[in-house]
């Protein structure tokens, strides 16, 4: 089977999913309710640090996908 991506550039593309995942895992927490108030919901890992992870890995994969190897 061959793929339109170089090696290298699937090789960026499974980097950018790890790191993509791994954003969207630190934005995840325990719940506000009506019952329960959690001021977890405004932590710095939940709306700042996880946010940017996700967006880093999504300007990576945009990079992947466009990126063309120079010939030799």
């Amino acid at each position: 089977m061959r793929f339109n991506l170089p090696k290298f550039n699937a090789i960026l593309v499974a980097i950018s999913l790890v790191v993509i995942s791994v954003g969207f895992a630190l934005m995840v927490g325990a719940p506000s309710g009506a019952d329960v108030y959690n001021p977890d919901i405004f932590s710095v890992r939940r709306i700042t640090v996880g946010p940017m992870i996700a967006l880093f890995g999504f300007v990576v994969m945009i990079f992947a996908i466009l990126y063309k190897p120079r010939k030799k």
